[in-house]
């Protein structure tokens, strides 16, 4: 089993597809047919939960079919639940590139080094990625801002901390 806090969230099951025991699936990777890829799918708790052995596209993600649903019903009856892989089953990303779920829990400093709390998520409500950041002991009101070149000059992975260039206004008092 893996630690949950080092899976990554890759797909979720819709329901049912068929009679024959198809789950349908939902990607979340980059190339959608990327999630049958990594190996068995887990859940939240790192326990093996799918182990797809066919797909085919469907309208919104894939039919799969795995040992463990043995039924249309028991497709039914996990839907909404969500797969993982670990994050060390994943490629590296680009240079410029980044897994969100690396990004959360890192320090979050301006320009001038002072620190304005830490990413609590990397949200995205359509109008592109958005840093959600939770403030230093006081605030208890996290903020966003554009997760952008502009707005973020500088991610650095390895002193976990990100740099942040906010324009005035931005940041809660």
């Amino acid at each position: 089993m893996s630690s949950p806090a080092r899976l990554i969230c890759v797909g979720e099951i819709r329901g049912a597809f068929g009679v024959r025991g198809e789950a349908r699936i939902a990607s979340f990777t980059a190339d959608p047919e990327a999630v049958f890829a990594y190996g068995p799918l887990l859940d939240a708790d790192g326990a093996p939960r799918l182990s797809v052995r066919s797909w085919r596209p469907v309208k919104d993600g894939f039919a799969a079919l795995a040992p463990e649903i043995e039924s249309r019903e028991q497709a039914e009856a996990m839907k909404g639940q969500r797969l993982y892989v670990p994050r060390t089953a994943l490629p590296a990303p680009e240079e410029d590139e980044f897994y969100f779920s690396d990004l959360v829990g890192m320090a979050v400093r301006n320009l001038d080094g002072a620190d304005l709390g830490r990413i609590k998520a990397v949200v995205n409500f359509g109008g592109g990625d958005l840093l959600e950041i939770a403030g230093p002991p006081g605030p208890k009101e996290a903020w966003r801002i554009p997760f952008t070149r502009d707005f973020a000059p500088e991610v650095d992975l390895e002193g976990r901390t990100v740099t942040i260039d906010p324009p005035e206004g931005l940041i809660p008092d």
